[in-house]
This record gives C-alpha cells, structure tokens and sequence, in this order.
C-alpha cells in the first residue's frame, strides 16, 4: 500500500512539475531518468570494454604505460551525450554524473575489464576550480562506479597544484605543455606499490590530462594503471 502510494504521488508531481528530457525535451515519464526511453536506445555507445585495441587505447599509445583503456559514449558535437555533460558539469545537476557513472558500471559488468582493480582514481580538478563550480565532476562519477563495482575510491592520491587556463582551443602539444607539473602525488606512494588503479575522467579529446596525472602516478614501482571515460570526442 506505501509503495502504490508512492507511485501515485510520483505519478501525480510527474504531471505538475514534468521533467524533460535531456536528449529531445520531451517530458519524462515518471520511471524515467535524465533520458526518455528513445534517446536512451539512441545513446552511441562505443563498446570498447569489449575491444582490447579501439580508439582510447590508440590516443595514449607510446605516451604512457597502461593495463587497458575504454570510453563509454562517443562525444559527438551538439549530440545529447554532449547535452548530457553540459548539463552535469555546468548546470549543476549532479544526478547526471551518477546515472553515467551506472550506466559505465553497468557496461564493465558485462565482462572482466574492471577485475584486479584495486582503486579508482577521478582526475582532480584545481581547488580554485572546484570552488567555482561546486564539485569535481570526475568524483561525482568515481564515487558511484567505486560503490557499484566494489572498488574503494581513492579522491586524494593525486593534486593538481597548477590552475591551467582553457584546454578547449589548444593543440595537443600545447595541452600538454600547459598541463606540465600540473599535478603532484598527494599520498605515501607505499600504499600504491604493486597496486593497479583505475583513473577516471569524463571526457576524453587529446588525452594530455590523463596523461599528465598518470605520467605522475608512474613514479609509484610496480604501479598498474588502467583508464576509463564517459565521453571519447569524436
């Protein structure tokens, strides 16, 4: 009866205060979430965990040492994955970053890819940025798969202590410039020695940031690092 109840209210504050989706604006049903049922099957799934070598391994290839590597969705310009994000990083809905981050869990599942992952690392934003914005976009993710895979978050391993300017216009030479001695190791690199870490971001372009928190995280002997992303532009 509480639970008929419940889906009645629901049901009733879905017709007053309707939510649209994200992808087509249309409004939501009341079990629906972020996207309705259409945009959801439409979404550009990669599929790379089930692909050893695809296009996120290819972009660190000869750059950094790595386990495996996968991306979510292809980010595609003006497409609703693109929607998806602008909506969790600057609009400030955070239920976004944890539907993606179910939704990634949900893929890795699927197949070994995440087994003998011992933490997951989000790639840090600078403390000045973070204050601006509210949160870490890639923590918000993080601290979802870790509850969904059984894997322990470690948000503190890595700092970033440079607050580079806009990345979005840069070449990738000119990323990686901006971004070196960007981050520095914040942990007692003991407790990383022979371990193997996920480092999660949400969107990945040229790759110079996770190349230049991995490339940190590297120093650690016998480290293991692996590489995920919700978004891989296109």
């Amino acid at each position: 009866m509480k639970q008929l109840a419940i889906a009645v209210w629901e049901g009733l504050v879905a017709l007053v205060y309707p939510k649209s989706c994200i992808g087509c604006r249309q409004n939501l049903w009341s079990q629906e979430r972020v996207l309705c049922l259409a945009c959801s099957i439409d979404l550009p799934y990669t599929h790379y965990h089930h692909i050893s070598e695809n296009e996120t391994t290819a972009r660190f290839a000869g750059r950094l040492q790595f386990v495996r590597a996968t991306s979510l969705f292809y980010l595609v310009k003006d497409g609703t994955v693109e929607a998806l994000l602008h909506q969790f990083k600057y609009n400030n809905n955070k239920p976004i970053g944890v539907w993606m981050a179910v939704k990634l869990a949900s893929a890795l599942k699927k197949t070994d890819w995440a087994t003998g992952i011992d933490y997951i690392i989000p790639i840090p934003l600078h403390h000045k940025k973070q204050s601006k914005r509210g949160f870490n976009q890639s923590e918000i993710i993080a601290q979802e798969l870790s509850s969904q895979l059984s894997i322990a978050l470690l948000n503190t391993a890595v700092k970033r202590v440079i607050n580079t300017d806009s990345q979005t216009t840069k070449s990738r030479m000119q990323r990686s410039e901006n971004l070196r001695n960007a981050f520095q190791l914040n942990i007692d690199s003991g407790k990383l020695v022979g371990k193997h870490v996920l480092l999660l971001d949400d969107v990945l372009t040229t790759g110079a940031t996770i190349e230049a928190c991995a490339l940190v995280l590297a120093q650690i002997p016998d480290l293991k690092i692996s590489i995920a992303t919700i978004g891989i532009a296109t």
